[in-house]
């Protein structure tokens, strides 16, 4: 039966009315909050201004003074970031679920119990006023962009259905206190080595929980410079890649600020002012993770009902603090912490009380030297402004166009008493593991202008073994670090742009090791399995190249995977499972080496059941022909949005992947499902223009907006663009006039 035309015209009108309607909605909900590039407006400065975009979208700001541009950063970060800034503060301040409903309670509960909105508050009083001057420049600008803009907010607030409040001083605090919080947790392993000694052998335990290798380079973390007599402009060369958890939106955000006795351009993170990784006119700086522990629990004799507690033989009254979680459509959910002279009561874990003592919580001692940092023009200014930062303890690696290179950790990490290492739960009531200070920065780990030319970081211990305080901290183990000295041995002259060979090699010295250490075993035990030959021919050919599209990287990490669970089984019982330490490839790299009596009666036995497991697991991931198996495949990255990625039928349109990415723990391009390059900069520290740099995804949060994921293909391809700063090629320009 047809349909007859008046039905026909009524079907296709009715379609259309919903596909206008429908890009109504997109139009308004979505294009209308895409932000203002080009044009005039009109805001509380001193004088005129101006915001130009280049072909990125990055914003290069110019003011009359620090205080305009700074506060033209916080409007330009709020037009791009303004739902993550909204996010980040609210993660840390354990503020998710009034938004997201009881998704977000598990997450705010440890916010509380961390007390981070407390430990803003506290920042907020007590910091110096040259400090307090750039948030407050910082938050105008952010809260200038909320007054102007509400109705217009970006998609997210709308389907979450929301205003944000205005942007406070402790906003931009609790932004960083998270990145605090990201970059220092060590309480769980700390547990996790506790729960293994008790039901296991106390020495093997604590042999799979190094602090050091013995074969650290120094010094650590994730960047390196080169002087001039190893580059072929002359003059230095710095490089920085820190890793951090993917996301959507990017980590970092780049920026380009003008003013005055300030040119610096770089990233920051979304919600904090300045620059934090960059260069300005004089000097190149690049940061990553130190590691030294920071957070220490201690087990306290606590009556919950009443908060008396036993410190040295005698009873102190532990300070209640009440709370409450906003749940959304829900009724809000109470919180009670007791709060000790060592911190919060943090953890009950087998019906022991823990509290955890952190340096983020010490009073009165957060500063914020960015702006300060972002003028240095030499080594002494630069030093005199990072000797300000309070945490995380960072390893941060210079150079400047004068020719000189160097290396100094940062921080405030605890001074702890001999037998005290910070690795288990120390007794909070005996009063004998106290911290006694903070190690003085001039006593912290650093170089200037090494005899070898070149300082090289990848998050390995920097602290040498006679070092005047007990040392403990989650280092990476060295093979990082030892891969880009080879690299950058190979050649006697570098030019800038080769640096990116360097950040994107996936090398692994430990697979390779360990792959040797499989062959070696199937030769000695002379073994026959048809089953498991495809795989160790793979393992013996292969060059330890952590490649996607082939499948030796797969068979080896998944051999590593069963060593470690063997390894843990037979240090503690029950263990195999839970074991994960950021040194274990070291620690099982030394057993192997060593083989002591005492693990295993016959260690090529035990390398032969591990071997004979992980194709039988590799087999039911990718079948059972092994010479077909996709190592990036397995190691599939998948960046999905909080909100726009779980919409139905168009969630896809916000994520990026499932994508084959190449790389490991252990690689320099250190790149796992969660884990990789936040950023890639290269300075040429001989002419600023041959800069580089790029993030993961793009500079905008907004979905429609052409800067939305625009850097992708060049992160994933490991290409850069160049860092525009004495010349920018602007797109767009908002010109802003004072009001």
């Amino acid at each position: 039966m047809l349909f007859s035309s008046p039905l026909l015209r009524a079907i296709n009108l009715s379609i259309a009315v919903l596909l206008v309607a429908l890009l109504g909605a997109v139009y308004w909900f979505a294009w209308r909050p895409l932000p203002e590039t080009s044009g005039e407006i009109a805001a509380p400065i001193s004088a005129n201004a101006t915001i130009a975009r280049d072909a990125l979208g990055v914003p290069h700001i110019e003011g009359a003074t620090w205080q305009d541009a700074v506060f033209l950063q916080g409007y330009a970060t709020a037009q791009d970031r303004m739902w993550q800034m909204d996010a980040l503060r609210r993660l840390a301040a354990g503020e998710l679920a009034e938004v997201v409903g009881k998704s977000g309670l598990e997450s705010d509960r440890e916010a509380r119990r961390l007390r981070l909105a407390q430990i803003a508050d506290d920042a907020e009083r007590t910091l110096p006023d040259a400090d307090r001057a750039v948030l407050v420049a910082y938050a105008r600008g952010v809260n200038y962009y909320l007054e102007t803009h509400r109705g217009r907010l970006p998609l997210e607030f709308t389907l979450l259905n929301y205003d944000p409040r205005p942007w406070r001083l402790r906003d931009s605090i609790l932004a960083g206190l998270h990145m605090y919080r990201t970059l220092t947790t060590s309480w769980r392993e700390e547990i996790q080595k506790l729960h293994m000694r008790e039901r296991g052998d106390q020495a093997k335990v604590d042999f799979l929980f190094p602090a050091r290798t013995g074969v650290d380079p120094q010094p650590g973390s994730n960047a390196w410079a080169v002087s001039g007599e190893r580059s072929t402009t002359g003059k230095p060369i710095l490089a920085s890649d820190p890793h951090l958890d993917f996301g959507i939106p990017a980590t970092w955000y780049m920026i380009h600020l003008r003013a005055p006795g300030l040119n610096v351009t770089g990233v920051t993170l979304p919600g904090v002012p300045a620059v934090i990784i960059g260069h300005n006119e004089s000097i190149a700086w690049g940061i990553a993770n130190l590691g030294f522990d920071v957070q220490d629990l201690y087990r306290e004799n606590i009556d919950p009902q009443t908060g008396r507690y036993v410190f040295m033989g005698h009873l102190e009254q532990a300070r209640l603090e009440r709370d409450a979680i906003a749940v959304k459509d829900a009724k809000p959910i109470e919180t009670l912490t007791w709060v000790t002279r060592h911190g919060p009561i943090f953890l009950n874990d087998e019906n022991r009380q823990y509290s955890l003592r952190w340096t983020a919580a010490d009073p009165g001692t957060f500063q914020f030297p960015f702006l300060e940092i972002d003028r240095a023009r030499d080594w002494k200014e630069f030093t005199a402004a990072i000797a300000k930062f309070p945490g995380p303890g960072q390893n941060f690696v210079y150079a400047d166009t004068a020719g000189n290179i160097g290396y100094h950790a940062t921080g405030r990490n605890p001074i702890r008493r001999k037998g005290c290492g910070g690795d288990v739960p120390a007794d909070g009531a005996s009063g004998e593991c106290e911290w006694d200070g903070i190690i003085p920065f001039d006593e912290l780990p650093n170089f200037f202008n090494p005899a070898r030319g070149a300082v090289v970081t990848a998050n390995q211990n920097p602290f040498p073994e006679d070092y005047a305080y007990p040392v403990n901290g989650h280092f990476a183990p060295p093979y990082r670090a030892t891969q880009i000295r080879t690299l950058l041995d190979r050649r006697a002259k570098w030019e800038p742009r080769q640096m990116l060979e360097v950040q994107k090699d996936v090398y692994s010295g430990f697979s390779q090791f360990l792959a040797q250490q499989v062959v070696a075993a199937w030769n000695a035990r002379k073994a026959t399995n048809p089953a498991l030959k495809e795989a160790v021919d793979l393992l013996r050919s292969w060059n330890g190249q952590m490649e996607k599209g082939t499948a030796a990287p797969m068979v080896v990490t998944l051999v590593f995977q069963q060593l470690r669970k063997a390894v843990a089984e037979r240090a503690a019982p029950g263990s195999g499972q839970t074991y994960e330490f950021i040194m274990a490839a070291a620690a099982l790299e030394q057993l192997l080496r060593e083989r002591p009596p005492g693990w295993f009666p016959d260690y090529n036995a035990m390398l032969m059941k591990c071997f004979a497991d992980a194709v039988d697991e590799g087999a039911k991931i990718q079948g059972s022909k092994v010479s077909r198996w996709d190592y990036g495949q397995y190691n599939a990255l998948k960046m999905t949005h909080p909100v726009g990625g779980q919409l139905p039928l168009i969630g896809s349109y916000f994520n990026i992947g499932p994508v084959s990415m190449s790389g490991s723990s252990t690689t320099i391009k250190q790149t796992t499902r969660r884990i990789g390059p936040s950023m890639r900069m290269i300075v040429d520290l001989g002419d600023l223009e041959h800069s580089m740099q790029n993030i993961t995804i793009g500079e905008s949060g907004h979905r429609l907006s052409s800067h939305y994921k625009d850097q992708w293909t060049a992160y994933y391809g490991a290409a850069s663009f160049p860092m525009q700063f004495g010349k920018v090629d602007a797109k767009q320009t908002l010109v802003v006039k004072p009001r």
